[in-house]
């Protein structure tokens, strides 16, 4: 015998809801479970209808719905985030509004997301590009928790892909004379462009932006108003780095920006590499490149995250294994503590022996 008020929503799915009308005459609906659970509470809230009693608060507010709180999200990147990053949450939250579009969004679980994400890997994603959906599915849960509109962030439950970051590709000093005169055969008028970006390590987005009030020739420093950690970062310039700014001012001085105008180095970039034939090289290895030889100069690794814009110190521990000589020699110094009566090399050498 049917119950009234009492209905499986898709046919021997096994979850039952219950309908119900308050004293108003207002519709209710709400997913429950199994049946017999269904029937208890469709006799709860009857008794509750007759005994005018108010509706649990959850029942009294509308739902909030997922694409609510990702609007709100996509605001917030536009006021915070600097253009670039505010345009990639843009074109991932297309795909993410798909997914969970009008569903409530505390509704929303974690294994409904991690679920989501599988098949993003699945069909050939990088690990990366599925952890940055989750970063963003992150951020608008706590924005939304911080708003008051929903209590949980279930992406936060849901585990972090390992990235393989371990390989660096950065330019060796043959390499380097090889394209730079593969540069001056090609465009010679853009080797000045590779020389400040081999000297201050901008990303190619920070330096094709870069106004000439940026520069300050007279304390000789660079600024990025906003990189892409939303942080300021002042660049120290040293004379590679100036002479390549006088060169460019000479050539682009009309120009309001410094390299031009121009929104990258592509065009010109790598029709260059290909003819140097450097494989698996793009203009981010010479962000790369620029860190890599800091560390190799004995530069410390703080200081060389601050140069770099990172945010964590983690990101840069991946050059760390570049400075084998700065590291030796700083174990070398517990060799100063040691006692004189004789030494490790000799008590090494006898026990070999």
């Amino acid at each position: 015998m049917t119950q009234r008020g009492v209905f499986e929503k898709v046919p021997r799915s096994g979850i039952w809801w219950i309908h119900w009308y308050d004293a108003q005459g207002r519709r209710h609906r709400e997913k429950v479970g199994t049946k017999s659970a269904a029937v208890h509470l469709y006799r709860k809230r009857k008794t509750e209808v007759l005994e005018g009693r108010k509706l649990p608060e959850k029942l009294r507010r509308a739902p909030v719905l997922f694409d609510e709180i990702a609007l709100d999200t996509l605001e917030y990147s536009r006021a915070h985030k600097v253009p670039r990053a505010y345009r990639g949450d843009c074109y991932m939250m297309k795909l993410v509004l798909c997914w969970f579009g009008r569903r409530a969004a505390a509704e929303i679980t974690p294994q409904d997301i991690e679920v989501r994400l599988l098949a993003l890997a699945d069909s050939g994603r990088a690990p990366a590009t599925t952890n940055r959906y989750r970063a963003l599915l992150s951020l608008i849960y706590s924005l939304a928790i911080r708003n008051g509109k929903v209590h949980d962030n279930p992406a936060r439950l849901v585990p972090h892909r390992r990235e393989d970051n371990a390989r660096i590709r950065f330019l060796s000093k043959d390499e380097e004379r090889v394209l730079r005169e593969r540069i001056r055969e090609l465009e010679p008028h853009h080797e000045f462009e590779l020389d400040l970006a081999l000297y201050t390590g901008m990303r190619t987005s920070e330096q094709y932006q870069r106004r000439w009030e940026d520069v300050d020739f007279e304390r000789r420093l660079l600024t990025i108003p906003r990189s892409k950690n939303g942080a300021m970062r002042h660049l120290p310039l040293n004379a590679s780095a100036l002479h390549a700014l006088v060169e460019l001012r000479a050539r682009n001085g009309r120009s309001e920006f410094v390299c031009g105008g121009v929104r990258n180095a592509r065009y010109w970039f790598e029709s260059a590499v290909a003819a140097a034939g450097l494989k698996d090289f793009t203009w981010h290895c010479l962000r790369h490149t620029f860190a890599s030889r800091l560390v190799m100069a004995g530069v410390d690794i703080r200081t060389v995250a601050e140069l770099m814009g990172h945010k964590t110190l983690a990101m840069t521990m991946r050059y760390a294994h570049l400075a084998p000589d700065h590291q030796r020699g700083a174990v070398e110094r517990l060799e100063s503590t040691a006692p004189k009566t004789a030494t490790v090399t000799d008590a090494v050498l006898g026990y070999v022996q």
